[in-house]
């Protein structure tokens, strides 16, 4: 069965993605998806960038963009309400403020910062050249645990998204996957297939497949998506994305609704 189910999806709103959220719906039906829902960046609370996410200004456009597309589409297509929220230490007061002002299907948890370093940032690249890349990669897998044992998230994102500019750990993170699909499971997070990575300079999935291996075995519940910044990427390579979550181990994905898994998808 083919994946018809795209949970990662963005708006102009963020800064950095391009094309009206209709173009985007329109693509997703063009390719055959059933059920899709739109997740951009929420306002960060630690500091401003119009660049990576929207103002809490727009937060309300946001919303009335999804209603809209609801209101158009939705005898067509189950279009959710969700969005993604970075987990910075030390601000998750702050945090839960801006995402309990309002309902969501789902939420989506994600580590972009190291401390005040955007890690994945372009402009950022060069510190990669300065840090020892093992102890980047251990104090990522650190944050993700603690995001979802914040309970704030329902998804975790791309979860090692610390390898998309090819920067790899020379030491085994089996032990830190293993601990982080434990909290996941004991926290009733689930992660997301992202097939972004595949067009990165990493040239793989969020997560690799010996990292999904471990979610598996701790029945750790999975989504898909294609965290698109334009609506031709809506959907892309799900056909992959299916593949690598079977050889992994997963039979079935999860589906959303008012914050809590609805029902499971065979593969």
């Amino acid at each position: 069965m083919p994946i018809t189910t795209d949970y990662h999806m963005h708006t102009y709103l963020c800064g950095h993605a391009n094309g009206q959220p209709e173009d985007y719906v329109k693509q997703a039906i063009k390719i055959g998806l059933k059920e899709i829902g739109f997740s951009d960046h929420a306002p960060l609370v630690s500091h401003k960038d119009p660049t990576i996410a929207m103002s809490l200004k727009e937060l309300p456009v946001y919303h009335k963009l999804i209603d809209e597309m609801q209101a158009k589409y939705g005898k067509v297509i189950i279009i959710r309400r969700g969005i993604e929220a970075d987990y910075i230490a030390g601000f998750e007061d702050k945090t839960k403020k801006v995402l309990e002002r309002n309902s969501y299907d789902y939420i989506i948890g994600s580590v972009h910062f190291i401390e005040d370093w955007g890690f994945d940032n372009p402009i950022q690249r060069y510190k990669w050249d300065e840090v020892d890349v093992n102890a980047v990669y251990k104090s990522y897998f650190g944050l993700l645990r603690k995001a979802a044992q914040s309970k704030m998230f329902d998804i975790m994102a791309h979860v090692d998204l610390v390898k998309k500019f090819g920067d790899r750990a020379t030491l085994s993170m089996k032990k830190e996957v293993e601990r982080t699909a434990e909290v996941f499971k004991s926290s009733g997070a689930a992660i997301e297939i992202n097939t972004s990575g595949l067009f990165k300079k990493a040239h793989e999935m969020y997560p690799s497949l010996d990292h999904l291996e471990i979610y598996a075995k701790f029945k750790v519940p999975i989504v898909f998506g294609s965290d698109a910044h334009s609506p031709a990427q809506v959907g892309r390579a799900f056909d992959e994305a299916r593949t690598l979550a079977k050889k992994a181990g997963y039979k079935k994905y999860a589906l959303f609704e008012k914050r809590k898994i609805v029902d499971f998808v065979k593969i």
